[in-house]
């Protein structure tokens, strides 16, 4: 959650101490706790301190080697006692985690990148090799982006500095298609000049070029196999245990999400029993929930206060009431990245409980419902079972699943024999591939957005069909972890856990998935803990009447807004059939799509603030925009360094 930042001027000028702090300073709410900067002729670094360790608070960053290498660091050293058994140095108790990744670059160079657990991101500047090294962990939860031009390398944790130094960038199509199908890939940013780095990985800078190396990758061959039930329950058991207890390593107060669902209530439930058990040097641990009695099968409410019974304390309750104004269609700042993200009503209920609470650290259930199983597609298994010709087993699984979704037997056949295929034949066959009505078939065509759809990443054609998905899992979390907004607390991931992950990946997928029983394995491996009207629970409450709500309440705005759309001039979208969708969703159709749909409503917006305050090159629009447009919105702000 700390700030890191950097300016190396390529030209071989001074950097200008007032232009680092300025680039520092645009950022300082995420970074509370103190600033330093340092700056050594042409390369200036800077740190913002946000502490939620004790160790965080003895640190001094930048942290400076002997032999006057420089690194900053932010996130979080979980193996911190391994690593130090390792390096057989004599740390001094309570020592910090830069400190010992410090140690563990001294003795392993970039090798030490794969030995370290944790969410982490960081930045290494070598002054003898003239060469800065950045860095982010196996999932990308911290970020880091970089900006390299002739004159200069700017870095920061947060994409809005580099966005708003004052330069006019070009929109990257390629981001836009990831954006418009699924979500980017985790390497890009809108902005075709500005890269983020990618998770597991880490890229070398050496005056105006630049080496990506993957440390860690997918391994499809990495098998779990147990001979009981059982076991695999008691290894779960071990890991999410371990990968919570991790994530309540804190001196600050913790506020754990809580829906009523099965992720955030074991998460909830297992770090009650952690407390119980081992304490903790975090003063407390609150839950926050959220819900809306008006929207139609809400239950979150009945489910969440049975984890609250079982805690014997109530927590922070959000109760939401749509307005008609959930996701925000006036602009009164730029964001860097496209998108509404959570409701305006959820959004605010939340900081306000963190910024009142004092919290630094929240607990979160994301990634909960991809590796355990909820959102695995049971065609998979199925799809494993024919290529290795088990047919009386494929059979039984058949009929299985044909009674429990009440899915005709051969046409889930038909769909399983599907995911054999290589993606060029099932991005034909596949409805759920098929481009939504408003994309422009072009725009569809040239970035392959049927492609996109089925696979977030391609593995090899002869992998398991449930290798492949178990790398879309990956690769689609990775994506969302580096466009997720930058939060005023340090959000903790216990489901994104990497030897957590790497458990459930190489396990069998029946210990997941079993026909009528979604999360097997959470349900067997926590009955002691969860409460069983928790672990009972099979459905889930939408949010379509909101949606509809802001819709109709901004149809006067949005109709004039769709008369003449940015998207359309550039190639994205069809503007009638974009216009008729979105009339559909204020009517109350709420359709599959109907994410796509906002997000592209989203771009469309983006693209205009970003046209209007220079940030985007976007000459159609400037050229046909009327002076009023143009002045319509306050300058943006920009760092003009």
């Amino acid at each position: 959650m700390s700030v890191q930042a950097g300016i190396w001027n390529l030209d071989g000028k001074p950097v200008i101490h007032e232009l680092l702090s300025r680039l520092s300073l645009s950022v300082a709410e995420y970074g509370p706790d103190g600033e330093t900067i340092l700056v050594e002729g042409q390369v200036g670094i800077s740190y913002r301190s946000f502490h939620t360790t004790s160790e965080s608070r003895l640190e001094h960053q930048p942290y400076i080697f002997e032999d006057r290498k420089v690194i900053t660091w932010d996130g979080r050293l979980d193996n911190r006692d391994a690593l130090i058994d390792q390096l057989g140095n004599r740390f001094p108790d309570g020592c910090s985690d830069v400190a010992i990744v410090a140690a563990a670059f001294e003795r392993w160079g970039t090798d030490c990148f794969k030995k370290l657990t944790g969410d982490w991101a960081l930045a290494i500047w070598n002054p003898r090799k003239r060469e800065i090294i950045l860095a982010r962990d196996y999932m990308g939860v911290r970020h880091l982006f970089y900006y390299p031009n002739p004159r200069r390398l700017i870095w920061c944790s947060h994409l809005a500095p580099l966005a708003f130094l004052g330069d006019t960038f070009t929109l990257c199509e390629d981001y836009i298609a990831g954006y418009l199908s699924l979500w980017p890939e985790a390497h890009l940013t809108p902005y075709r000049e500005i890269r983020s780095v990618p998770p597991a990985t880490f890229v070398c800078i050496s005056h105006n070029e630049a080496s990506i190396h993957p440390y860690w990758s997918f391994n499809p061959q990495l098998k779990t196999r147990y001979k009981t039930d059982a076991e695999y329950e008691e290894h779960f058991r071990y890991l999410l245990r371990q990968s919570i207890h991790r994530r309540l390593r804190t001196d600050s107060p913790i506020l754990a999400e809580l829906s009523g669902g099965l992720d955030s209530s074991s998460i909830v439930c297992v770090a009650d029993d952690i407390l119980l058990k081992q304490g903790s040097e975090s003063p407390s641990l609150d839950t926050f929930s959220f819900y809306d009695r008006d929207e139609p099968d809400e239950e979150d409410f009945l489910y969440l206060t049975k984890v609250e019974e079982r805690r014997g304390r109530p927590g922070h309750h959000a109760e939401l009431q749509a307005s008609g104004d959930t996701f925000p269609l006036e602009c009164p700042q730029f964001f860097a990245t496209p998108g509404f993200g959570a409701r305006r009503e959820l959004t605010t209920a939340l900081s306000d409980t963190i910024r009142l609470g004092r919290y630094r650290v929240v607990l979160s259930g994301t990634g909960g419902d991809e590796f355990l199983g909820q959102a695995l597609n049971p065609r998979v298994q199925m799809a494993d079972l024919l290529l290795h010709l088990r047919l009386r087993e494929l059979g039984e699984l058949l009929v299985a699943w044909s009674l429990s979704i009440k899915r005709p037997l051969v046409q889930l056949f038909f769909q399983s024999s599907l995911l054999i295929l290589p993606t060029s034949l099932r991005a034909i066959i596949t409805p759920t591939a098929k481009r939504d009505s408003w994309v422009n078939s072009r725009f569809a065509r040239t970035y392959r957005l049927s492609h996109r759809r089925l696979e977030a990443a391609e593995g090899p054609w002869l992998w398991l069909p449930s290798a492949r998905d178990a790398l879309q899992t990956y690769e689609v979390l990775a994506r969302q972890s580096t466009y997720t907004q930058p939060p005023i607390a340090e959000m903790r991931y216990p489901y994104l856990d990497q030897q957590l992950t790497e458990f459930l990946v190489s396990i069998p997928t029946d210990q997941l998935l079993r026909p009528g029983d979604r999360r097997s394995l959470l349900r067997r491996a926590l009955v002691d803990l969860v409460p069983p009207e928790i672990l009972s629970r099979r459905t889930k409450a939408g949010t379509g009447r909101c949606i509809s709500l802001t819709l109709d309440k901004h149809w006067t705005f949005l109709d004039g807004l769709l008369s003449s759309l940015l998207v359309s001039d550039l190639g994205y979208v069809n503007q009638e059939e974009f216009r008729a969708a979105l009339k559909e969703a204020k009517n109350g159709l709420i359709s599959v799509n109907i994410l796509r749909l906002l997000k592209t409503l989203a771009l469309e917006m983006w693209l205009r603030e970003g046209a209007v305050r220079g940030v985007i090159s976007i000459p159609s629009f400037l050229q046909k925009g009327s002076s009023e447009d143009r002045d319509s919105l306050k300058a943006g702000p920009s760092l003009a360094i």
